[in-house]
């Protein structure tokens, strides 16, 4: 389910440029050294370039808001009438992403496929 969202995120015009570094990866791990990198497999996590970290459902938000196409989504899904529903989808999909995830995820050999930050775009160029 990552890469599925890694491509359809990288796929999209963005207000706000993205960057994917693969989850609990060495590359992550030196990046951002405070974050729980544990987690990070279980949730997804952004970091904001103002230091901020956002998990589960506030990072799936940070995520459409940063999309020209979809601020207005998550403005509409942050409202507090909407967000109990926001957060049980966030909830199964991150729960989704815990069971599919394969052995040796995150571990310290960054998956040879994720060591260029191109996790996801196996046979393919890469977004485009």
């Amino acid at each position: 389910m990552c890469r599925a969202a890694r491509r359809w995120l990288a796929s999209r015009a963005q207000l706000v440029p993205l960057e994917f570094v693969p989850a609990g990866s060495a590359e992550a791990r030196r990046r951002f050294p405070g974050l729980d990198h544990d987690a990070t497999l279980r949730d997804l996590t952004v970091v904001a370039d103002t230091g901020a970290v956002y998990r589960g459902d506030g990072a799936w938000f940070a995520c459409l808001w940063a999309l020209a196409e979809h601020r207005g989504t998550a403005e509409r899904l942050a409202r507090p009438h909407l967000l109990p529903l926001a957060r049980r989808v966030v909830a199964a999909a991150s729960a989704v992403r815990e069971r599919i995830r394969e052995p040796g995820y995150g571990d310290d050999d960054d998956r040879a496929e994720c060591a260029d930050d191109r996790c996801g775009w196996a046979g393919v160029d890469g977004p485009g």
